[in-house]
């Protein structure tokens, strides 16, 4: 017996209860010697998104909002379709390079920042971890363009002067409502808050662009 309860014990010591203690942002599995081992992460840091997200979701927002906001200035003056279309597509050329160009040199000057500051502390390995330029460029470009053809698209297809700037404004409503609960989801923000917002804000750029033109118009600038 006494060697049966011996070898009980010298099993219940080498295999040691352990208990799992939850911190903000680690999970550790603690051996009643209190020696932690990292399990896994269980939350993620949604910083992360912060660069490609920045320059989609503002790239998407303005590309929508600027190019229909210039449709609905033209259509205050001119009732063809011809005209607002090409209004539209200039918005969308010019946009998208203005962003893609103010996108490159803005996170080009933040690469060399972080690089620059990296050499001072001789970290130069972790190059790859900086902010790469080109990708946030194109990403601007291209959420901008797919912005801009929204009301491209919504435009296209109607003759009837009224029933467009009608279709315009449904299409740019509908297109906001979705980028702005897509971008407070991925940024884990306030969904009906930030959605409440972008919309408001659109609403706002296309009648004072609408307002201000007619006015400009009728005065006879």
């Amino acid at each position: 017996m006494a060697n049966t309860s011996q070898t009980c014990h010298n099993h219940a010591s080498a295999e040691a209860p352990s208990e799992t203690i939850i911190y903000p942002s680690k999970v550790f599995n603690l051996d009643v010697e209190g020696q932690g081992d990292e399990v896994e992460g269980s939350t993620f840091d949604y910083s992360k998104r912060a660069q490609w997200l920045r320059a989609a979701v503002l790239g998407a927002n303005d590309g929508l909002l600027s190019t229909a906001s210039l449709m609905m200035g033209v259509g205050a003056v001119r009732k063809d379709v011809r005209t607002m279309m090409l209004t539209g597509v200039a918005g969308l050329v010019a946009g998208a390079c203005s962003m893609a160009i103010g996108e490159f040199v803005s996170v080009y000057s933040q690469y060399d920042i972080e690089l620059a500051q990296m050499k001072r502390e001789g970290n130069t390995d972790q190059k790859e971890k900086l902010p790469n330029p080109y990708y946030a460029s194109f990403a601007s470009a291209l959420a901008f363009a797919l912005g801009a053809g929204v009301p491209l698209l919504g435009a296209a297809f109607v003759h009837d002067y009224k029933a467009r700037l009608g279709v315009v404004v449904a299409v740019v409503t509908l297109a906001l409502m979705l980028f702005g609960g897509f971008g407070a989801f991925l940024g884990k923000a306030p969904m009906i808050k930030s959605t409440l917002r972008v919309l408001i804000g659109g609403w706002l750029a296309m009648a004072i662009t609408f307002g201000l033109t007619k006015l400009v118009d009728h005065v006879g600038v």
